[in-house]
């Protein structure tokens, strides 16, 4: 089905272009979201007469979205999770977990706005991108922890990994002191 795109659509086309997309693309997502119109003459002919306005539309939404963008970008958002010793989440961080931790600092994002590159799965800092607009994205950071101080420790560069072999190498530290101290009192008798 031929339809003309009446914004930007990532990997299909910029505005005003007509591209040949699968039927069910069109009628499933295209033209229920008015990103497109079918390709007919009334309809290029609409278009066309509604052009300007279309791409001032864009243009203004596109300077909102830039804004937001330039105080999103590089901010860090706290998840709290549940997860075992060695780190692995019980469950794992989905996009709604992103938006709900931007909400609560204030900001306006959308679950359907973040893309994570893979599943978070496990406890640390990650990257997720949120798509404000077509043309515009910011990156931000997640602190998945299991407690506020755990995402501190984080946050200033240790993983919780290395938190965990060096409380395991000092309690061994205090065993072997515990046994010498042992086997000092049992020479001196």
């Amino acid at each position: 089905m031929q339809v003309i795109l009446l914004e930007r659509v990532a990997k299909l086309g910029q505005m005003g272009e007509v591209v040949n997309v699968r039927d069910g693309y069109a009628r499933n997502f295209l033209l229920p979201q008015g990103k497109a119109l079918r390709a007919n003459d009334a309809n290029i002919k609409s278009f066309e007469a509604r052009k300007a306005q279309l791409e001032a539309n864009n243009l203004e939404t596109k300077k909102e979205a830039a804004a937001m963008a330039d105080k999103l970008d590089g901010q860090t958002f706290v998840v709290i999770r549940s997860a075992s010793d060695s780190g692995a989440l019980y469950g794992s961080v989905t996009p709604r977990d992103a938006a709900d931790a931007a909400t609560a600092a204030g900001f306006t994002v959308d679950r359907k706005q973040i893309a994570l590159a893979k599943p978070i799965k496990d406890l640390g800092l990650h990257e997720a991108s949120v798509i404000l607009h077509p043309e515009v994205s910011a990156t931000i950071r997640l602190n998945v922890a299991r407690s506020n101080e755990e995402a501190e420790l984080q946050a200033s560069g240790k993983s919780i990994q290395e938190l965990a072999a060096e409380a395991e190498a000092a309690a061994e530290f205090e065993i072997a002191e515990l046994f010498d101290e042992i086997g000092a009192a049992g020479e001196d008798e």
